[in-house]
């Protein structure tokens, strides 16, 4: 079989990833891929038996995988994490990694982890982009979050222009340079869909500075910069920036109703992207990262500690990811 290889770390053992990662693939087992499993293949039977044993039987058995197989030297309790949950999820990160990176997998997509447990195992990276871009030798990854509408068929794409920073510190990291690549990647990512993108930028404050009334930045140099790039860029239509408040309003009336929205948005900082996106498209938007030498996505969502073990985690923001990774590998 000629499928693409893809790897699938399985994120923080106390959590829900390895659930939703034996879900998925057992909803995906019609589909043309390959996955390898990069984690502990004990922690996966046990997973596997608990959820038979809580009644659900769509669930792909781990005795049919390849996996590989990193062992956990404590035992796990599902919910509890602890500094060696989050040494585990980093190592197998840092595995998976390797496989794509040596040409063995074509492609990435990560379980979720716990920051403030990589932090407890000496680790201390802002997530899991951070520490892929240093792996893999480049100065830094964009986040782009991707979904397509179960209603329209329309495809929601944000691109952050800051991610994991606290938010008093965005103005001071948005730089001229910063939005122009931003919008050199967010432009060249909308291209797989539609040749000739519109765009849309949010802007920084309410109202987008409201003519200098409530903030600067917009008039002092990202309206200028923008009018620059869209003249270097005839085949892109942008707009912006506008109003936060109601700049993804054609995002919410396209994922709902037939009409076409914009291909992209360019939000300036994490919350201000991911709000719009996890109202509209929790359970199926995919964590894209871009600018590294191979594709990454992610489930968007969290570890789930406070349901994991349960059996009731949704499995399909990871399917989503899978799927992602085959379509733009």
């Amino acid at each position: 079989m000629n499928y693409p290889k893809i790897a699938i770390s399985v994120g923080d053992p106390a959590g829900i990833g390895a659930e939703v990662i034996l879900k998925a693939l057992a909803n995906l087992d019609d589909h043309r891929l390959y996955p390898i499993i990069i984690g502990c293949s004990q922690h996966l039977r046990e997973t596997y038996e608990r959820l038979k044993n809580q009644g659900i039987p769509q669930l792909a058995n781990p005795d049919t995988l390849e996996i590989y197989d990193l062992p956990l030297e404590e035992r796990v309790v599902p919910g509890i994490g602890k500094s060696y949950t989050g040494a585990a999820s980093f190592n197998w990160l840092t595995a998976a990694t390797k496989l794509v990176l040596d040409g063995y997998c074509s492609s990435l997509v990560t379980g979720p982890i716990a920051k403030h447990l990589w932090l407890a195992a000496g680790h201390d990276y802002a997530g899991q982009t951070e520490r892929l871009a240093e792996l893999c030798g480049v100065p830094g990854a964009s986040m782009l979050f991707t979904a397509k509408s179960p209603i329209t068929q329309w495809r929601l794409n944000t691109l952050l222009a800051t991610t994991h920073i606290p938010l008093g510190q965005v103005p001071r990291q948005l730089t001229q340079q910063l939005i122009s690549n931003k919008l050199d990647t967010l432009f060249k990512f909308c291209q797989h869909f539609n040749p000739s993108p519109r765009l849309v930028i949010a802007g920084l404050n309410p109202h987008a500075g409201e003519k200098r009334l409530l903030g600067h930045l917009e008039d002092e140099w990202l309206i200028p910069l923008l009018n620059e790039w869209q003249k270097e860029h005839n085949e892109v239509k942008i707009e912006g920036p506008l109003a936060p408040d109601t700049c993804w309003l054609h995002a919410g009336h396209s994922w709902n109703e037939t009409g076409a929205g914009p291909d992209g948005y360019l939000a300036l900082y994490h919350d201000q992207g991911l709000i719009p996106t996890k109202l509209l498209a929790f359970d199926t938007a995919v964590n894209t990262s871009l600018g590294l030498p191979f594709l990454r996505t992610s489930p968007d969502h969290g570890t789930g500690f406070d349901i994991a073990g349960t059996g009731i985690a949704k499995s399909t923001s990871m399917e989503a990811a899978i799927l992602t990774a085959c379509e733009l590998k």
